[in-house]
């Protein structure tokens, strides 16, 4: 029996590692467990589902881990089913099967799954897969171009409903202002009487004098009363100011001055009627005089009378004393207008000063002066907040203001390599900004001569250090680091960068404070960054990114997003 050797050149160091690799592969398999996979179909039409399965058989005791998300690209994972378990002997057969689609026609390749068996790593074979097109009758069915990209309005918000309250607020306060104090008010008789010139003013006191019962029920008292009155009031305004207060001794001695001096042609007669009248009223006050009702009305006639032969005495005023009396009103009427404007600013000051003070107790002060001045963060804060997916495979995220997609600056070399998307909002030098980066290496294809390698992956603090130098070139200073592991609500794991640094505004000497935080997720070939810059001490940006932060999940299942 004759047996070929075949001898191995190990200079080659690929060569030696590609073989060892293969013995490992082999001896791993043999020892541990089987791997295998296989598609219902090679041939489907674009957008239909390939049913792609994987069958392991392993230890019962054994851990196996299978592929999770994304890693069937170029075709995309749309659906994987539960995990089917037969249990032979002392082994397990487990198999699951994964729907894939392709939206593209080609010839694609399904690449190298890795699945774990307790500690060791084994992969199935690559699959290759046609996706044709279909075909279109033109004849039947036209053909248009792709409708351009169009502005969406921006949602208007409730922000009308808080101007509406406040509107109808003020609406309601000067409304009020203007009811009590700058409405002219009905007047009431005795407003209006009081209004009269002196001289009508006691014709009308006399008159109602005349309607009073003060006779009919022998009130001489109270009649006497009115009606001195009447005649003092008239002489106070009109020719002795201190009528009022005078005795009738005394204010009959200043009318007889007053006449004697020329200064008020007074008749003697009417002197001395309002003398006996107001003695006689003095009589009926002080000393329960009670004279008959005749006199009474008889002294009534003459107070009437008196009070006509008094204002015919009168002088009439001349052209400066009924300017002076002008002015004096003009200024009257300015100082009650003076009254009413500080009553009303002090009345709105208190108001604005309460409604302050009253928002500040229940959420601070600082809350209260943003709202009033505004606050960019604040605004963005309590602003729409949009909640979307970005790149592909897909990452999750709820920002205030929609990112928008920009081209990636890549040299030629690295396109043929790598693929980039980036949707961004700000930059590091608004200080607030938001981006996400989904960074895919061009896997080769399998040729029929040659088997793939497993697909390249990222060393994620490799990467952390790359974007602080990125953050270098962009004018940062000082940067603080710090390096965390970190996990999404859906339990995607990845490494968290965060820190502090300092930045200059160009054009200017300020230099401005502010923290990051880098989230790094890398799946196959293909790296996921979340990039989150704020400024520092603004606890409106906190509770902003905190609330970013919350949000942030990769959801390998869902489709890609369209250009924002």
């Amino acid at each position: 029996m004759k047996y070929k050797v075949y001898i191995l050149n190990f200079s080659n160091y690929k060569a030696r590692q590609l073989v060892l690799s293969v013995l490992m592969i082999l001896f791993t398999s043999f020892s541990f467990g089987q791997v295998s996979s296989k598609v219902d179909t090679t041939q489907i039409r674009i957008g239909e589902q390939i049913n792609y399965k994987i069958n392991v058989e392993a230890d019962s005791s054994a851990l196996v881990v299978f592929p999770e998300g994304q890693t069937f690209l170029p075709l995309e994972a749309v659906e994987a089913s539960d995990i089917d378990t037969t249990k032979n002997n002392a082994k397990v057969l487990l198999s699951r099967i994964y729907k894939l689609t392709q939206f593209d026609s080609g010839a694609y390749t399904i690449p190298r799954q890795k699945i774990i068996i307790g500690d060791k790593p084994f992969f199935t074979d690559s699959l290759k897969v046609m996706v044709n097109s279909i075909e279109v009758d033109t004849t039947k069915q036209g053909l248009y171009d792709i409708k351009p990209i169009i502005e969406v309005e921006k949602t208007g918000g409730n922000w009308w409903k808080y101007l509406l309250i406040t509107l109808l607020l003020i609406g309601l306060v000067a409304f009020l202002l203007y009811w009590f104090i700058w409405r002219k008010k009905p007047l009431t008789e005795e407003e209006e009487i009081a209004l009269l010139p002196p001289y009508d003013r006691a014709k009308i006191a006399i008159r109602k004098l005349d309607q009073s019962q003060f006779l009919l029920k022998s009130e001489i008292k109270k009649y006497y009363s009115e009606l001195t009155l009447i005649i003092r009031k008239y002489l106070d305004e009109k020719v002795y100011d201190r009528a009022m207060e005078s005795t009738t001794d005394e204010l009959i001695l200043r009318l007889q001055l007053l006449k004697d001096g020329n200064q008020i042609p007074l008749k003697k007669d009417t002197i001395n009627n309002l003398q006996s009248i107001l003695k006689r009223a003095d009589l009926v006050k002080f000393a329960k005089s009670k004279p008959d009702t005749a006199l009474a009305e008889m002294d009534r006639d003459i107070i009437d009378k008196e009070i006509d032969n008094v204002k015919a005495s009168l002088p009439e005023p001349s052209e400066e004393e009924k300017l002076l009396d002008k002015q004096y009103k003009e200024a009257q009427e300015r100082k009650k207008k003076r009254r009413k404007v500080i009553i009303t600013v002090a009345i709105s000051l208190f108001l604005i000063i309460a409604t302050i003070v009253g928002f500040g107790i229940k959420y601070g002060f600082g809350y209260v002066k943003d709202t009033i001045i505004g606050h960019e963060s604040k605004e963005l804060l309590e602003g729409n907040w949009v909640e979307s997916a970005y790149g592909f495979p897909p990452v999750w995220i709820e920002t205030p203001r929609v990112l928008k997609r920009v081209d990636s600056p890549l040299p030629e070399e690295a396109k043929e390599q790598m693929s980039m998307t980036t949707f961004v909002y700000g930059t590091m030098l608004d200080i607030f900004s938001v981006a996400i980066n989904t960074t895919t290496l061009n896997v080769p294809k399998q040729t029929p001569q040659t088997k793939e390698t497993e697909n390249p992956t990222f060393d994620l603090f490799k990467v952390s250090e790359e974007s602080i130098k990125g953050f270098e070139s962009k004018g940062a200073r000082d940067i603080l680091v710090k390096r965390d592991q970190f996990i999404t609500p859906n339990a995607a794991e990845g490494l968290k960068t965060f820190g502090t640094f300092n930045i200059v505004i160009p054009n200017t000497n300020k230099v401005v404070n502010a923290e990051y935080a880098l989230f790094s997720f890398s799946n196959e070939n293909v790296l996921q960054q979340i990039i989150i810059t704020w400024p520092d001490n603004d606890e409106y940006a906190d509770e902003m990114v905190q609330r970013i932060i919350d949000s942030i999940e990769l959801k390998p299942d869902e489709p890609e997003e369209e250009d924002n």
